[in-house]
This record gives C-alpha cells, structure tokens and sequence, in this order.
C-alpha cells in the first residue's frame, strides 16, 4: 500500500484542495446572491425593495384592484426614492417578526409602536407619528373612567400586540380584569365587533381608533391607558444599513412635504368627526343612494371616475335629496347652477339623471384643469375645491401660494391659502375678487372622509331602497 500513497499522495491533495477551493467558492457566491447577504447589498442586487406588513385600513389593503392604505403608499414613496421596484408580503400580524428574522422581508412598516421589549429584538427608524392607546367601547356601554375602573371587565386585543403586553403589564399592578387574546385579527375587526355589541372593549391606537368612527359611528374612543407612543419602522437588530437608508429616507419626506401630505390624506381631522353627522351618511347611504347608484356609476365610467367618489360629492351637496336648494340658488343632486346647467347641456336640474350627467361632466371639466399636476391625488383635490368654490378662486389661492414661497401644487399648502381669500388684503388684489375661502377646505375633508367610507363598504349587501 506504502507505493500508492507515495504515488498518489501530491494528487489526492490536489483533488482534495480542489474540492475544498470548490466549496468555499460556492459558499462566497451564495452569501453574494443569497439569504445571507445584508438588506442593503440584496435591495441593490435584485432591485426590490420587500416591505412587511399587515393588512389594515391603516396600513395596506386593495382598493379597485390597486393596493393603498398609509403604511404602503409611504413605503412605495420609500422604493421611488430608491429607483427600485416594491414588493408586500403580510403574512398575518404574529408572522411579521419571524418573516423578517428569517430575511423574507427587509423592514417592517404596519404602524408599530417603539416598547421595550421589541427594542431587544429589533431596531426602530425615526418615528413618524405620535399615538395613544384608548379602550374603544360602544355607545351604550359604559366606559371606564380611569385605569382602576378597568376592573372586572373583559378587554379583547390581538396576541403580541403593544395593546397586549401594556394589559399585561396593568394587571401585573394588581387591578383585576380579564383580557382575551386573538390571533392574527385586525384592530379593524375587533372595532367592528365592538360596533355590532359582539364584544364590549378593544384596545386601539388613537390614529386607528380615530379613523375606525368613520366606519362605526357607534364606538367611542374612551379613556388613555396608555402614555404617548411612537411609530416607525423595524428592521433586524444588526441591519443599521438598512436603518440608515430609512432614516435617510424619512428626513427626505419631511423636507419634501411628503409625510405629511400622507399624513393629511389618510388621518386629516379624524378626531374632529361630526359623529350624527357620520351616522346620518351611512343611514342615507342605506335608504337613499340606491335608487341614484346605477346612473352615479354608469356616468362615472364615461369619464373614469371612481363612482364613490361622485356619490361624497352628491351627498355633500345634497345628501341624495333631488330637490334640494342652496341660499345661492343651486338645486338638485350635484346642486348645479343655472350657468353651469346651460353650459353642461341640461335643462332640468332637478331631474335626478340630468343633475348627475352635469355634475360629472363639470367635476371633469375642473379636473382637466389640473392635468399639468403629476399626482392623482391632487388633481383630484384641487378639482374638488374648484367644483366647491370656482376654479378661478383656486387659480388666486395658487397665486397667493406662489407669492409666500410655497409649493403651490400641493393641497396642504393650497388649504392654508384659501381662506385668506375672505381677507381684504388679499381679495382685493385676486384677479377673482372675495371667498369664503374656508368652505372648500371643509368641502374637500368633509367629501374625502365619505369617500374613504365608501371605499370600505361591501357594496352586494346594499338593500333595497326604503322611504326615508
């Protein structure tokens, strides 16, 4: 055996070199395409961010077979700023942590509050909103007054939630109550249990519980059990690279104005809603709009609109009361003009289809006006003022923008101007003269808020139309 070691010993360790260099190789490569490369050097291989989150109306849903909600449009602000393409998972609230350990994901954005014991398993970008927790109840329930009346209720809140562990952490002070805990249910749901009287309590944040009366006039948001909170966006506890680029990122947003134009399109006066009056547009909804709603939707296709928009708009002027008749002297539906009427091809603005054609046929017309915008979301909001109050009146308000240095294609800029059109100082110099500049601020919340309503509804289970 001595000779075939002594003749082959220089050839097997070269063999074996080579299939250790081999593997070794294959190792670098893999680190180099795959799991065990970092977030940053993955998202500038592949060029794809992946965001993690949960599905929520404040955070991620589809809309029209488009995805939407706050957490996801400013993550896909996050890609743009990137120069890459965005892909979602939401795997269900209790996956999202073990999804991102895992490096299915490279951040998590689903509107998480900072607490202590996520700090040992993640690490937090800038917080991008402030928040409280707040018992949500029903109307008719009688809430508690303080922290100890929490006594010998029943709260329910979803597993490994903030919600969660600040219960845990207020029994553990010795008051006495029960808390049920559910797996991978949104705050959404439980609101709606509350809603319909299945359970009694919930927990939530204030911006979702705020925006949750919207959709369930009868909750109220009931006492803090809570200190103030914040959001941001999580990443693996070593990423800091990753945590730099969203740092980056959310400092590039508030420059721009970014944040907070998300801010204001999702969460604008949530806590300042007209409860009876929320409540009185999901009655009529009920009663009222079924017997408009096919020729609403037949005449929002000619010209791409979403229907449900066009309904807010109908029920801001009219509240789907054909006959009804403004101290201006604008009647039906859509509350046409005269001029209007003759210029948009009607003669009868109190036939309920006539009014709808003109009404449609106008609000296009303003939107047109604002072609050179290049968000959607704005075209439609400077429209919307212009159908309110003129567009020449919302040329002066851009004009006043321009003149105090601010960026006059922007709605939250163009809703502080407006209302100094009611000012001598400035309707004087307009080009349009006075207005009650304040109006199609109110106009543009109050018709986005129905509008985000609208979205929400499942629209096969719309009854048949009743007297009301």
């Amino acid at each position: 055996m001595k000779p075939f070691y002594s003749k082959y010993l220089i050839a097997i360790l070269l063999i074996f070199l080579l299939v250790l260099f081999t593997g070794f190789s294959i190792s670098i490569q893999n680190r180099k395409t795959g799991s065990d490369l970092k977030s940053v050097d993955k998202i500038k291989k592949t060029g794809v961010l992946r965001l993690i989150t949960n599905t929520g109306t404040n955070s991620y849903y589809y809309y029209n077979g488009e995805p939407t909600g706050f957490e996801y449009e400013l993550a896909k602000a996050f890609a743009d700023y990137l120069n890459v393409d965005l892909n979602v998972v939401a795997p269900g609230w209790n996956n999202m942590f073990s999804y991102l350990e895992d490096g299915k994901g490279d951040f998590i954005a689903a509107g998480l509050t900072i607490t202590r014991p996520r700090l040992e398993d993640l690490i937090f970008s800038i917080p991008y909103m402030t928040i409280q927790q707040h018992i949500v109840h029903h109307k008719n329930v009688f809430s508690p007054k303080n922290i100890s009346d929490l006594a010998h209720r029943t709260i329910h809140v979803r597993r490994g939630t903030s919600y969660h562990s600040r219960l845990e952490d207020i029994k553990n002070s010795g008051i006495d109550f029960k808390y049920v805990l559910h797996n991978n249910i949104s705050t959404h749901e439980l609101i709606r249990m509350v809603q319909n009287r299945e359970i009694r309590f919930t927990v939530a944040d204030s911006n979702i519980a705020f925006l949750n009366q919207r959709y369930f006039p009868d909750i109220r948001v009931g006492i803090p059990v809570q200190e103030k909170e914040s959001l941001a966006w999580a990443v693996k506890k070593d990423d800091y690279e990753m945590l730099k680029m969203i740092n980056s990122f959310f400092l590039h947003a508030i420059e721009t104005g970014k944040l907070k134009q998300l801010q204001e399109k999702y969460y604008a006066n949530i806590e300042d809603a007209d409860l009876f009056d929320i409540k009185l547009f999901h009655q009529r909804v009920r009663t009222r709009l079924p017997r408009y709603k096919k020729t609403i939707v037949e005449e929002s296709l000619k010209y791409g609109f979403d229907w449900r928009l066009v309904a807010a708009v109908i029920y801001q002027e009219s509240h789907f009361d054909p006959a009804a008749r403004s101290f201006t002297n604008v009647r039906g539906l859509m509350q046409v003009t005269t001029v209007t009427a003759e210029e948009m091809g009607i003669n009868d603005r109190l036939n309920p289809e006539q009014s709808i054609q003109a009404g449609i046929k106008y609000l296009d017309k303003m939107i047109k006006n604002f072609e050179y915008l290049d968000n959607d979301y704005e075209k439609m909001v400077f429209a919307l003022a212009s159908y309110n109050v003129g567009y020449g009146h919302v040329l002066d308000a851009i004009h006043i923008a321009k003149e105090k240095g601010l960026d006059e294609t922007k709605w939250q800029n163009l809703k502080t101007v407006l209302p100094l059109l009611s000012k001598s100082q400035y309707y004087q110099n307009a080009k349009h003269g006075y207005a009650r500049g304040w109006e199609p601020v109110i106009y543009v919340d109050r018709v986005l808020t129905y509008f985000d309503i609208l979205k929400q509804k499942k629209w096969s289970d719309t009854p048949i139309p009743v007297s009301q």
